[in-house]
């Protein structure tokens, strides 16, 4: 038999696999109508797990992980088909609808935006990526971001969210959830380290480094060959070029960027010293109600997994299934809880589109914990 030959015949088993999996759909579809009017919970575990290990038997050893594994998505998506069928819109399915309505057509151009710290920060960069004419309040850390916009004190705030070198910043993830704020926009920003100091100071004179946590990591290998510098860590890149500026001093200097050589009269030393050149962030910016801008086209996800294997593979055919690209995905531990872990999704798909929607609903009907952080475009 030659290769057409043999393809035809895939072909005929893969029509024939097509029609019976939407036979067993509507099947399981009855199987949900009548669990509701009897009031039988959805999930049967052991009518799941003895399926399992029919099918798994009748497959034989050679096949029989991939045809479990097949069933499991089989049931899996036979599952949400039975949750979702005659229930109405889940909450943030329509708190999503609820945001797309309200939102104006246009992203606001003026705006009160607070930024974590002081004049030539990045995240000052971000703002102003973000917004043609910002009002900034500076404010000291990120906790103080997310309460000047629960005081009313503005409408916006911009973070940093991830570093293409050190990852993603938990601390701001972990205060969107608790504290239940969104994403509407984001912008990347290229971070060029500069080694900066007072006009007139020596590399040979320096004796103690300043910057923010990050840059000191971004820029670990600079610093190792100058082992005998001691470093400090500030609350910022731009704080410590200011208070390297203020200070005089000729034995310190910091890690920041060009802008805030020039913005506080300081002299580079060293220009590109991070590990990686590639070095680039990615600010949110965050507002407390869901605002979904025309073209958004992001949407960053939370969700927790039950602890059983195969979780996190069937949580994947979900989106293989809609169609819908992940961008990110990250796991990390759960305080308190062993072995159990969250993951942090973003995903690539238009906010309009219908596998959206539907993505949205499984979701929300078939996790434990599911939080949604916002739809939104991306500037680079």
């Amino acid at each position: 038999m030659d290769i057409q030959e043999l393809r035809k015949q895939i072909d005929r088993v893969d029509d024939e696999l097509v029609r019976l999996y939407g036979e067993r759909m509507e099947l399981t579809r009855q199987v949900g109508r009548w669990k509701r009017e009897h009031n039988v919970p959805v999930l049967d575990t052991e009518r799941e797990r003895n399926l399992l290990n029919r099918v798994g038997e009748k497959a034989g050893e050679a096949n029989e992980n991939g045809v479990r594994a097949l069933f499991g998505f089989l049931m899996s998506q036979s599952r949400t088909s039975q949750m979702l069928d005659g229930r109405p819109e889940s909450r943030i399915g329509g708190q999503i609808r609820t945001a797309l309505q309200e939102t104006p057509a246009l992203f606001p151009q003026k705006a009160v935006v607070a930024c974590q710290g002081v004049e030539g920060a990045y995240s000052q960069m971000a703002c102003e990526k973000i917004f043609s004419a910002p009002s900034i309040l500076y404010c000291r850390d990120f906790e103080s971001v997310f309460s000047a916009i629960e005081k009313g004190l503005c409408r916006y705030g911009i973070l940093p969210i991830e570093n293409s070198l050190a990852g993603s910043v938990n601390s701001v993830y972990d205060r969107m959830i608790s504290r239940k704020f969104y994403i509407v926009r984001s912008a990347r920003v290229k971070i060029d380290h500069t080694l900066i100091a007072p006009p007139g100071t020596g590399l040979g004179e320096i004796r103690e480094i300043y910057s923010h946590e990050q840059a000191i990591q971004q820029c670990s290998r600079f610093l190792e060959a100058h082992g005998e510098w001691h470093v400090n860590i500030c609350r910022n890149t731009a704080a410590a070029a200011q208070m390297i500026a203020e200070s005089g001093r000729k034995d310190a200097a910091a890690i920041s960027s060009a802008a805030c050589a020039q913005l506080y009269g300081l002299e580079i030393l060293e220009t590109d010293i991070q590990n990686n050149s590639n070095n680039h962030t990615r600010f949110i910016c965050i507002s407390k109600k869901p605002e979904i801008y025309p073209g958004a086209d992001h949407t960053s996800l939370m969700l927790v997994l039950p602890n059983r294997p195969g979780s996190l593979y069937q949580l994947l055919g979900r989106f293989n299934a809609q169609g819908i690209n992940l961008t990110k995905l990250e796991s990390r531990p759960m305080p308190g809880r062993d072995f159990e872990f969250m993951f942090y999704f973003d995903i690539d798909a238009s906010v309009y589109s219908p596998a959206f929607a539907r993505l949205i609903e499984e979701l929300d009907v078939t996790l434990e914990q599911f939080s949604y952080l916002g739809s939104y475009s991306e500037l680079a």
